[in-house]
């Protein structure tokens, strides 16, 4: 009785041992399994959910547009006064909807060409107000004039023009002419051939975004979605320097497997050039695990403060000597006009560019940019892109609406919020295939191993008390 007793006890402690090294062999063997199921996944190829949610997203994603609204346009434009401002908005429209188009594969290079159509569909129960809404804004025409033509006879012959369209530097627009184009009257008298039509957006509607190529994936996982070229250019013309050299992604997706200490670069087209985020928290998301990265303050630095930023300090009076930080010239990516980008409400910028402006409170909440990113396959499952149109306004003696400024202003157009969330069902679907296989997997190893050194432990001691008890 008593050696059954021992060798059943001895046989429990075995088959815990067993348990606990089958549950620790187990680990390595699951671990390589989720990381060879996701790499295959991520994958920008036919038949993978990469591929699928890459071609057409799955996630409903809007602008919002809050446009600067001027309260004193007669006392700048007399007295070159502070402008005052109020943001009026949001005003919302329903963006990248569309497939990717033109889509071509080449197994040599193992990449991906194609275009992004670009197409804006107004949404009127999530905006304050209708695409008619009319504000005071600054007169887009008017304030690129002597960016354009510095020739001070051009600009003579400009300003008549100007006084004869009755133009100012101000003037009166709705949000959808603002935002996606208007005839000009001023540029429409010009006696030479030009675009008379203006727009903070135009053109958008009807147009694409590319050409694009991207590496699949398919040799190097470790460069899936990330960018070889944009319009064909592995760097934009516009500086031939790092500051526009195209790094990262499109932001919807990254190499899989990030790292905390990892800096996830990504591309944006709209302000020509490639920005990065840094890990910021970690957040539950409808029940997956993500890592939220933010876009650091660096990003808008000063080139004294980041001299990756040199490219984007193009003169020293505007910049103070390239001194002043938070906005970024794009102006020879944007045809020569003065377009300054920017955190909204100026965040994260340097006293003397928001000084000359009443009215903005900025708010790290409701103004940074972010990227909730799933960390085991890199999908892009929440962002909010924040950023500020602005332009540069200075004095023109030769043109009559500019001259009775004393001062550079770096007038705020418009700020803009594009986000973008998993919906309910993609996220339900992206648990059962993803996260729920790897959370089962975990809880198998670790349960194995736990019942294993639990038996084990649990049958020596008994072995050893029935023992001690027989030598008695």
């Amino acid at each position: 009785m008593g050696c059954d007793r021992n060798c059943g006890l001895i046989a429990g402690a075995v088959i815990g041992a067993v348990l606990a090294v089958f549950g620790g062999i187990l680990m390595p063997v699951g671990d390589m399994l989720i990381e060879r199921t996701i790499k295959k996944e991520v994958v920008l190829e036919e038949g993978t959910i990469a591929y699928q949610n890459w071609v057409k997203t799955g996630t409903e994603v809007y602008r919002q547009f809050w446009i600067y609204d001027v309260q004193n346009p007669q006392e700048v434009v007399a007295n070159s006064s502070k402008i005052k401002v109020k943001q009026r908005g949001p005003y919302t429209y329903r963006v990248r909807y569309l497939a990717k188009k033109n889509i071509t594969h080449d197994p040599e290079n193992h990449t991906v060409s194609f275009l992004q159509p670009n197409e804006a569909i107004f949404e009127p129960s999530l905006s304050a107000g209708t695409e008619n809404d009319t504000w005071t804004v600054l007169n887009l025409a008017v304030a690129a004039a002597p960016h354009l033509y510095p020739n001070a006879f051009v600009q003579v012959v400009l300003n008549s023009l100007i006084k004869k369209s009755k133009s100012s530097m101000f003037q009166k627009r709705t949000v959808k002419e603002l935002l996606w184009g208007y005839k000009d009257p001023f540029l429409s008298l010009v006696p030479y051939p030009i675009s008379t039509t203006v727009g903070v957006f135009f053109p958008y509607n009807n147009t694409a975004d590319g050409v694009y190529t991207v590496f699949s994936g398919k040799d190097n996982i470790s460069q899936v979605a990330i960018i070889d070229t944009y319009k064909g250019k592995k760097n934009l013309s516009y500086w031939p320097s790092y500051c526009d050299m195209i790094n990262g992604t499109d932001a919807a997706s990254f190499p899989p497997f990030v790292e905390k200490t990892r800096v996830l670069r990504f591309f944006s087209s709209d302000i020509c050039r490639s920005i990065y985020a840094v890990f910021g928290a970690e957040i539950n998301l409808k029940g997956i695990p993500v890592y939220r990265f933010v876009l650091p303050s660096t990003a808008f630095a000063s080139p004294l403060q980041n001299p990756d930023n040199h490219c984007f300090c193009t003169e020293t009076v505007i910049s103070n000597n390239c001194t002043s930080y938070g906005v970024l010239d794009i102006g020879r990516c944007k045809e020569g006009k003065p377009v300054y980008i920017s955190l909204p409400h100026f965040l994260h910028a340097s006293p003397d560019i928001a000084e000359p402006i009443e009215g903005l409170n900025p708010n790290e909440d409701e103004h940074s940019t972010y990227l909730d990113v799933e960390p085991i396959t890199g999908f892009t499952l929440r962002f909010a892109k924040r950023l500020q149109i602005n332009i540069l306004v200075k004095p023109a003696k030769k043109i009559e609406a500019l001259k009775g400024l004393k001062r550079n202003y770096i007038v705020p157009i418009l700020w803009l919020n594009e986000t973008g969330t998993i919906g309910d069902e993609k996220a339900e679907m992206f648990r059962k295939r993803v996260t729920g296989k790897i959370n089962l997997l975990g809880l198998v190893e670790i349960t194995l191993l736990s019942v294993g050194v639990v038996m084990f432990v649990a049958f020596m001691i008994s072995y050893c008390a029935c023992r001690s008890k027989k030598v008695k």
